[in-house]
């Protein structure tokens, strides 16, 4: 069946989604790096979490162009229906107002089951286990031609820049992750020069390496596997939140994200947490063999496009990257 028969029902507007809460409280979570709104609420003695998803709302929303709410579209195509049952999204109901263009998710409080905030190294049962669901899920959607594009393979490549920065500033906000780009990219060009004009380069124009990725295998990805969204159940399952960069996407795409922005977390060493979720990969029924090694390299170098502005205080981290980022970025040529 195909995901967009699942049309799952939206409320009109946030009181409406709301209407029977008895308490509503705000709720700060740091490691959230949108810095959308959240309550915590109670409907009919059950805990909830709402978040407010808008471009309003968020810099997240503005600069990947999130006018129609990724989060809402995987809610009404039936994308949150369609995941492994090893993955718990947790969003329950959902709430868009077409007037102020403001989506509501309505969740389940798992804060007691998330992963604590902070940098903490995490278990190698419960890291191995994110990579096996992360396969789980790339397996599930393996191959399908249903499936809602949602991000732009480009926007992924052309967010997390300068040129946001800029963006933010000029319609007065200055805070945020924004606000730090500029001065971590001119970081990454003073400690890696070659691989900071590499990333540079398809920062401004991705299409390369986008043509290159969308000519390997695809799947439905989540776009950002961090600590702050992930947590699990006391029954083994994964809780997977934050879906604001969802969409269409090549399964390696979410690997090296993981490997880059967990970095800190990790409790093995990447080429180990590569191998074992290709073998998860292998396991649940997607062979590897034609395409794995040429994606994950390409994988790799959008990952530094991405995120490599975050690697310039780290010499080991940052030389993980930066000894392979050249390299495949001269393939694209």
């Amino acid at each position: 069946m195909s995901v967009r028969e699942a049309t799952r029902p939206v409320a009109a507007s946030a009181a409406e989604l709301l209407a029977g809460a008895t308490s509503r409280e705000p709720l700060q979570h740091t490691d959230g790096k949108s810095a959308v709104p959240m309550d915590r609420v109670v409907i009919d003695g059950t805990r909830y979490v709402t978040k407010e998803l808008s471009t309003r709302l968020d810099w997240i929303s503005r600069a990947t162009g999130d006018y129609g709410c990724r989060a809402l579209g995987c809610w009404r195509d039936g994308i949150y229906d369609a995941l492994p049952a090893c993955i718990d999204a947790a969003v329950v109901a959902v709430a868009h107002d077409a007037t102020t263009g403001t989506t509501t998710l309505l969740m389940h409080d798992v804060g007691e089951w998330l992963v604590p905030e902070g940098d903490d190294v995490v278990s190698l049962e419960q890291h191995r286990r994110f990579l096996d669901h992360m396969a789980q899920v790339h397996a599930t959607f393996w191959g399908r031609t249903d499936l809602p594009v949602l991000t732009p393979m480009t926007t992924r490549y052309s967010t997390l820049t300068p040129l946001t920065s800029q963006i933010e500033g000029e319609l007065g906000y200055g805070s945020g992750v924004p606000s730090i780009l500029p001065a971590c990219w001119d970081a990454l060009d003073a400690a890696a020069p070659e691989a900071a004009r590499a990333a540079r380069r398809l920062a401004a124009d991705p299409w390369p390496l986008v043509s290159a990725l969308t000519a390997t295998p695809q799947t439905f990805v989540h776009g950002d596997w961090k600590m702050g969204n992930l947590g699990s159940h006391p029954d083994g399952r994964t809780i997977l939140l934050d879906w604001q960069w969802p969409g269409v996407g090549p399964a390696c795409l979410d690997l090296m994200w993981y490997l880059a922005i967990n970095a800190a977390r990790l409790p093995e060493s990447k080429e180990a947490a590569i191998d074992a979720y290709r073998e998860s990969l292998e396991s649940h029924g997607v062979a590897t063999t034609d395409w794995f090694d040429r994606q994950l390299a390409l994988a790799t170098l959008g990952a530094f496009v991405q995120l490599g502005w975050n690697k310039a205080g780290d010499d080991a981290e940052l030389s993980w990257w930066a000894g392979q980022v050249p390299a495949i970025a001269a393939t694209l040529s």
